[in-house]
C-alpha cells in the first residue's frame, strides 16, 4: 500500500494516474495481469458505495474481456454491505491478477465513514487465492493517518510519497510548454512567465494557479485588444485572482463566520476606520437577531475573528489601549459590497441588504 501526500496542483493525482497506465500496459502480456481502478472519494464516500463502484467497474472490465460473468449487478442502494463485500470478492477471485485501488481524497472517505472501508478493502488479501490487492491513497491532509484507530492504521501500513509544491523553475518549465501551445509565437513578452512561475512558487507552489495566472493574463491582454501579453497584464491578473479566491473562501466558510464577516463587512461600509472586536460582537449580535441565529459568546467570535485573520480574509491586530485594556482592530480585505453578495447565496442568510442595513451601529 502506498500513501501520496502533498499540497493541491502537485501533481499527485496525474502521477498515480500515469503511473497506472504504464503499469497496465507494462502487465499486458504478462502472466499477472494488473488493473488499476480509480475513485475520487470526494464523490463516492460511504463504505457501500466505494465496494460497489469496485465492483461495478472489474464487472464491466471483465464483460468486455474474455472473462465474461454471470454475476449480478449491485445495485446503488439496497444490499447488506455485506453481501456487497462477498460479491466483490468473488469477482476479484474470477478475474484474477493483481488490482491497485486508487483513493483520491481518501480523508473526505474516513472522515465520512470513520476507516471500515478501509479495513475491509486492508483485509481483503486474506480471503483471496487467485487475486491480490493493494491500495494507493491520495490526500492534502499531511496527518490524515491521525484520522485513523490503530487497528486500520496497522492494515493500512505502506510507503508514504510526499510531493513537494513545485518551485519557480519547474513552474516555469511547465508553462513554457503550455504557452508554446496556447499562444502564437511573440505574443507572450519577455518576463512573463517567470512572473508567473515567481507568484505561484512563493504563495503556494500549485501548477494550476500558475497556469490560471497565465490563462487569465492573456484573457486580459486579449480584452484590452494589446498585442502582447506583458507584465503588467500578470499583474492584474493576479489582483483578480486574489479576489476571486477570496469570495470561494467566503463561500464555503461554516455559518457562524459568515454571520461574524457580515457584521465586520456592514461596520466597514460605514466606518472608514478600522472597527474593534467590541463593535463587531455588538453588531453580530444584531445580524444574528435580524436574520433568526443564536449568538455565540463573545470569547468564541474572537476566536472566530483569528480564523478569518488566519484565512486573510480580514487584518486583526491587538492594539493596547491603555488603562482601558487591549483589543483587536479588525480591517475588511474584501470590499464590503462583494462580501455582502457571497454570504448571502446562503439561503439562511439570504434577508435583503436593505434590511441588514438599517441595523443601528451603538
Amino acid at each position: 500500500n502506498i500513501l501520496v501526500y502533498g499540497k493541491p496542483g502537485t501533481g499527485k493525482t496525474a502521477t498515480v494516474r500515469y503511473v497506472g497506465r504504464e503499469l497496465e500496459a507494462a502487465s499486458a502480456g504478462a502472466p499477472l495481469r494488473t488493473s488499476v481502478v480509480y475513485l475520487n472519494c470526494e464523490i463516492v464516500n460511504t463504505h457501500y458505495r466505494v465496494l460497489a463502484s469496485l465492483a461495478e467497474g472489474l464487472l464491466e472490465r471483465m464483460n468486455n474481456g474474455p472473462n465474461r460473468t454471470d454475476l449480478p449487478r449491485i445495485p446503488k442502494t439496497g444490499w447488506p454491505v455485506d453481501e456487497v463485500y462477498r460479491t466483490l470478492l468473488k469477482i476479484l477471485e474470477m478475474e484474477g491478477g493483481l488490482h491497485v485501488v486508487v483513493l483520491d481524497e481518501i480523508d473526505k472517505l474516513v472522515r465520512r465513514d470513520g476507516g471500515d472501508v478501509l479495513y475491509s478493502l486492508t483485509r481483503m488479501n486474506l480471503e483471496l487465492r487467485k487475486a491480490k490487492t493493494c491500495l494507493i491513497g491520495i490526500s492534502n491532509n499531511l496527518n490524515f493517518m491521525d484520522l485513523l484507530d490503530a487497528r486500520v492504521r496497522s492494515s493500512l501500513g505502506g510507503e508514504e510519497v510526499i510531493f513537494p509544491p513545485y518551485n519557480a523553475k519547474q513552474l516555469s518549465d511547465i508553462l513554457e510548454e503550455r504557452a508554446s501551445m496556447s499562444f502564437c509565437e511573440g505574443v507572450v513578452a519577455d518576463g512573463v512567465i517567470p512572473l508567473c512561475a515567481a507568484y505561484a512558487a512563493r504563495e503556494h507552489g500549485d501548477a494550476r494557479r500558475a497556469l490560471d495566472l497565465l490563462r487569465v493574463a492573456g484573457e486580459t491582454a486579449e480584452a484590452e485588444g494589446a498585442e502582447q501579453v506583458t507584465v503588467e497584464h500578470v499583474r492584474k491578473a493576479h489582483e483578480r485572482l486574489e479576489q476571486d479566491h477570496m469570495v470561494e473562501i467566503i463561500r464555503t466558510l461554516p455559518l457562524q463566520s459568515k454571520l461574524v464577516l457580515l457584521a465586520v463587512s456592514l461596520l466597514a461600509q460605514r466606518r472608514p476606520r478600522p472597527v474593534i472586536s467590541g463593535e463587531v460582537y455588538e453588531c453580530y449580535r444584531d445580524v444574528c437577531h435580524r436574520t433568526g441565529m443564536e449568538p455565540l459568546t463573545r470569547r468564541r467570535v474572537s476566536d472566530l475573528i483569528s480564523e478569518l485573520d488566519l484565512l486573510g480574509i480580514i487584518d486583526a491586530k491587538i492594539v493596547n489601549k491603555g488603562r482601558y485594556g487591549r483589543t483587536k482592530e479588525v480591517k475588511l480585505n474584501v470590499h464590503p459590497l462583494q462580501v455582502q453578495a457571497v454570504i448571502q447565496e446562503d439561503a439562511m442568510l439570504a434577508a435583503p441588504a436593505s434590511d441588514l442595513l438599517t441595523i443601528p451601529l451603538r
